[in-house]
């Protein structure tokens, strides 16, 4: 990658191109829908993430891109991480974003199953910015199909996403985070919801949660860094809408009479996120309304 591709994208107010990639310029033609952004409560004065870094993995739209414009609303300087070129249209859309409260946003694509991804994506924080400081650890990859149909193929792309880069992201954060950082982890309420043909999505998704265990017992106890996985349930994203029938969406909102919000997710991130969740570590936290409990 070329010098201009890794500078970071600048402040809020920035219309430049750098290298490639122009900010602020969505792609009307976008098959995700467009998507609400938390709203949050911070005032101006509230920036407690402010000089903080945080490394965000699929930011480019649903609960991602929640989470990266809440902490940069809280002054961190943001890391936007998308898969595929197809959808950097919708990374710099997060990154216009993060701008718009008045913080830097740096763009870093990459196919988190291969580890020299992981450590560029590293790399590159690392250069544009110096430091690491918060972790989320968000990229997913869904299969929905009976445990009997599943493919070799779609097995091995959903544990390179979900198991093999989890692991390698968790590797690389304790490696190059500050002291006092936050690894968050995001896996699923279907861990514990036992619904039919999400098989191969919930069976790698499960390995996070034991690696963030461990991860939480190995850390140097001074190093004061917490390591914590959240587990939400049905959120109204296009992610949980995708194969779903109306009536499987429907069933999403029985026991609680509505599918959850991005806004109700952000909330526990920020809290995980900040120095006000010290002494929470190696938990996996559910968060879902009701829908299911452990």
């Amino acid at each position: 990658m070329n010098a201009n591709r890794r500078k970071f994208l600048g402040a809020i107010g920035a219309t430049s191109v750098v290298g490639a990639i122009a900010v602020g310029k969505a792609n009307a033609q976008s098959p995700t829908p467009p998507q609400t952004v938390p709203s949050g409560s911070a005032t101006p004065v509230e920036r407690e993430f402010t000089g903080k870094v945080a490394i965000i993995t699929g930011a480019r739209n649903n609960l991602g891109r929640g989470y990266a414009v809440a902490l940069a609303r809280n002054g961190a300087d943001i890391v936007v991480h998308y898969h595929r070129e197809a959808t950097r249209d919708q990374a710099e859309e997060t990154a216009r974003l993060v701008q718009q409260q008045g913080t830097r946003a740096l763009l870093v694509p990459g196919d988190l199953s291969q580890v020299a991804n992981v450590k560029r994506l590293f790399d590159e924080t690392m250069e544009a910015f110096g430091q690491v400081d918060i972790v989320i650890h968000n990229a997913g990859e869904s299969v929905k199909k009976p445990l009997a149909e599943v493919t070799e193929e779609e097995y091995d792309r959903a544990a390179g996403i979900n198991s093999k880069g989890a692991f390698f992201v968790n590797q690389e954060a304790v490696r190059r985070i500050a002291d006092e950082g936050r690894i968050i982890n995001v896996v699923s309420s279907l861990l514990i919801a036992n619904i039919p043909n999400y098989s191969a999505y919930t069976g790698t998704k499960a390995a996070m949660e034991h690696f963030t265990r461990a991860l939480a017992q190995e850390i140097d106890w001074k190093r004061n860094i917490t390591v914590n996985s959240i587990a939400p349930g049905p959120i109204d994203t296009p992610f949980y809408r995708t194969g779903l029938t109306p009536e499987e969406i429907e069933r999403g909102t029985q026991l609680v009479g509505r599918l959850g919000k991005i806004d109700d997710v952000v909330p526990l991130v920020e809290f995980l996120a900040s120095q006000r969740s010290r002494w929470v570590n190696g938990q996996t936290i559910f968060i879902n309304g009701g829908y299911v409990t452990r």
